[in-house]
């Protein structure tokens, strides 16, 4: 498989996910939009996209011209070529407004490492296939889906934010929190400005070492829920 790969920060990549894509011989091709990369004018040649997370927001197409046209590229990718899909974070939010639905500012912006719960919808499917009905996982946003697509399932939710995971029809599916982290990523995302700002805000001076450390404490179960995030996609979009 080879996987067109959208970034809106060069810090933010597809992270643990790396190591399996390699392991498996998948290839992967990253275009980094804020840096003024251009969208590839043909799919062809993909086999699936993937959409990562960044520290804009869906809403700001005059900040980001190329949203307009990430976002189209998304709705074709999806609902007109039926290619597989996995957005995290941003990518989640862009999937959702891509096939018609709705995002805004979240009204508590969640940051650390807190509890997601499957829904129903979310236990009885394949993509969190043996994950439990509650766990724990990095959040770092301060926007949420509001309203889904016509043809979306909600995976997980909290409390402070209903669409933690969405399911489009067989072929798309997406996060809010982050599955692909690695030891060094608050680190790295730490030096994005507005990254930086929402962890001043979350947890004052020091939070940057106080969310390194928590993610630590966590690690190997994070990486263990990723292998099997990305195993159990693999599964879900190879019955396409």
């Amino acid at each position: 498989m080879h996987i067109l790969v959208l970034q809106h920060a060069r810090a933010e990549h597809p992270g643990k996910f790396r190591d399996f894509l390699r392991e498996d011989g998948h290839s992967w091709e990253a275009v980094e939009l804020d840096e003024g990369e251009h969208l590839p004018p043909s799919l062809d040649g993909f086999d699936a996209l993937w959409v990562l997370g960044g520290p804009m927001d869906v809403w700001e197409e005059d900040l980001h011209p190329w949203l307009r046209p990430e976002k189209e590229l998304i709705r074709s990718a999806v609902a007109e070529k039926g290619m597989p899909f996995l957005g995290l974070c941003l990518g989640h939010q862009l999937l959702a407004e891509a096939l018609g639905g709705r995002c805004g500012k979240a009204k508590v912006p969640e940051i650390g490492v807190l509890d997601v719960h499957l829904t129903e919808e979310g236990e009885a499917g394949i993509f969190f296939d043996g994950l439990p009905e509650t766990f724990r996982c990095l959040q770092w946003h301060g926007a949420e889906v509001q309203e889904m697509p016509d043809g979306a399932k909600c995976l997980a939710t909290t409390e402070a934010c209903k669409v933690q995971a969405m399911q489009w029809l067989t072929r798309a599916f997406s996060v809010q929190f982050h599955v692909e982290v690695e030891s060094d990523t608050v680190a790295n995302w730490a030096e994005i400005p507005e990254y930086a700002d929402a962890l001043d805000k979350a947890f004052g001076e020091g939070g940057a070492k106080r969310l390194a450390d928590e993610c630590a404490q966590e690690m190997r179960k994070f990486n263990e829920m990723a292998e099997r995030v990305y195993i159990n996609w693999m599964q879900a979009v190879s019955r396409i």
